[in-house]
């Protein structure tokens, strides 16, 4: 083995491992499998945020179409489960696609900065809604696998108007 393969091969093992990771998290929000999702953040710091403009670096003093820990994320999930949740009626359903995932770094603690294009289609009733953009994750390392610091959504779209708003994850 040279010394070039010896140096990617780790490199392809961690890729695929984050693939594998971003591409299970879709399958789960397409299955509306929202507790096994919830579950993919880290319990005291996972974030999840949709900044309303891809400028926004925090989202402390700026409008954001999401801000959520895992609490809220939790009452989110509540919601959208109640038996009386219209939003959640017949013929609604999501499709995940995610691509061109890269690593950009890996910090000195560890975490892992990926960066991933994605496109999902949400199907309510007789409407079929695009939406596009880009996912930013700060990824951890735990005893139970790779947990999400901060899942971070800059939507292609986030200035077009729409009928309703979103009532699950993008």
């Amino acid at each position: 083995m040279t010394n070039k393969q010896a140096q990617t091969a780790p490199d392809l093992a961690l890729q695929h491992e984050v693939e594998q990771f971003l591409y299970r998290q879709s399958e789960l929000l397409d299955n509306k499998q929202w507790q096994s999702y919830i579950d993919l953040f880290q319990p005291e710091q996972g974030m999840y945020w949709m900044p309303l403009l891809p400028s926004h670096t925090h989202w402390d003093g700026t409008p954001s179409i999401f801000v959520e820990d895992v609490d809220l994320m939790t009452v989110r999930m509540k919601r959208v489960t109640h038996p009386n949740a219209w939003s959640q009626q017949a013929e609604w359903g999501t499709s995940h696609v995610v691509s061109n995932v890269a690593i950009e770094s890996i910090d000195a603690a560890g975490e892992i900065h990926v960066r991933s294009r994605f496109h999902m289609m949400e199907l309510r009733r007789d409407d079929l809604r695009h939406f596009g953009g880009s996912y930013r994750h700060q990824l951890v390392r735990t005893a139970d696998g790779l947990r999400i610091k901060l899942q971070r959504v800059d939507l292609f779209n986030a200035q077009s108007p729409f009928e309703y708003v979103l009532q699950i994850w993008v």
